[in-house]
């Protein structure tokens, strides 16, 4: 199987390089687009604790799932000290040498550990930053190999802080299953609130930042992404009616996104509305042009799959056919795997 290939540090490479940034990192393409500088445009605010008696903060609630995607969670009721021990532990950790942050280095093949993105070819734009993902819960399928020693008190604060986000996701979801008039364990089965991972990212000041990202424009389809800042410095952009808008960071704020699949279900849902989901195996459209051009991975794909073949948008329609017609009128709250029969955990 075809691994990432190894790409330099970022960190190590703002440190010490001088002059033009190397090209694999411009993003020429980007800078036509449009940021908007209007600082009164900003994604909604919602304060949990109202949610909870009020109910024009459940409308802003409804209103920010089914508009924005966006909103920033104030009075979360997270623990603060959690919270901001974890903002402590991860800048200690890209602070250490790379020998060190390199013993927690993804292995070629994996997701999990200290690196950059997945890197398929020598041509790929690259994002300026880098990066360390953990699988947080369920804590059985915790590989400790990349769970950083140092900062000492790195694991103990994961593990308090992990917690802490199944709290706020329970609540949140069990609220907006509320707002869409459906039974809240439909919603948190249909999101597994005990499935967690969590992505540390680290941008490194650049010369000519204009010209750089730190992570490739993309939407999340599943459930709950809850991001912290560590600093109050803005970074952050949605994009909105085809235009891009900075984010202001909240202090104290979670900022959430809900994802792909909360946010249509908010902008169609209605009272007694059937709701399943469609979960696609591997569809080659242009936004995985970079993984089917290459024929290793294409051809290592399809040998995991049962079927032996990637799936087709007209796989993906029939069975979203399937889930919205008559023959379906007895199936909701389910997610149907239309994925050749690819093994989950590849």
């Amino acid at each position: 199987m075809v691994g990432s290939l190894p790409v330099a540090n970022v960190q190590a490479l703002a440190s010490s390089y001088s002059g033009d940034v190397p090209l694999r990192y411009l993003r020429p393409e980007l800078l036509s687009e449009e940021v908007l500088v209007d600082e009164s445009l900003q994604i909604p605010t919602v304060d949990m604790r109202k949610l909870l008696v009020d109910d024009d903060e459940m409308s802003k609630l409804h209103l920010a799932c089914k508009e924005w995607g966006f909103f920033q969670l104030i009075n979360h009721g997270a623990a603060e000290e959690v919270i901001e021990k974890m903002k402590a532990d991860v800048q200690e950790f890209f602070k250490l040498p790379l020998k060190e942050k390199n013993a927690y280095a993804k292995l070629p093949n994996g997701v999990e550990g200290y690196g950059q993105n997945f890197v398929v070819s020598e041509d790929q734009k690259l994002d300026w930053a880098d990066m360390h993902f953990l699988q947080s819960l369920p804590a059985s399928e915790r590989n400790m190999r990349f769970w950083p020693e140092e900062p000492t008190s790195f694991r103990g604060t994961l593990e308090k802080y992990s917690l802490e986000l199944v709290k706020v996701s329970n609540c949140l979801l069990k609220l907006m299953a509320k707002n869409l008039l459906i039974n809240p364990e439909q919603l948190t089965n249909m999101f597994d609130v005990g499935r967690q991972a969590v992505r540390m990212n680290y941008y490194p000041p650049c010369v000519h930042a204009s010209k750089v990202i730190g992570l490739t424009p993309h939407s999340d389809f599943g459930g709950l992404t809850l991001l912290v800042q560590v600093n109050e410095v803005q970074g952050l952009q949605i994009k909105r009616n085809g235009k891009w808008i900075p984010i202001r960071p909240v202090p104290g704020a979670f900022i959430v996104n809900i994802g792909d699949a909360i946010e249509a279900l908010a902008a169609e849902m209605g009272p007694d509305t059937r709701v399943n989901c469609a979960a696609p195996g591997f569809v080659p459209t242009h936004f995985a042009e970079f993984l089917t051009k290459n024929a290793e991975i294409k051809k290592g794909i399809e040998d995991k799959t049962l079927l032996n073949r990637l799936g087709t948008t007209k796989d993906m329609a029939a069975a979203t056919a399937f889930l919205a017609s008559d023959d379906a009128s007895y199936i909701t709250g389910e997610t149907l795997v239309v994925a050749g029969g690819i093994p989950s955990r590849l």
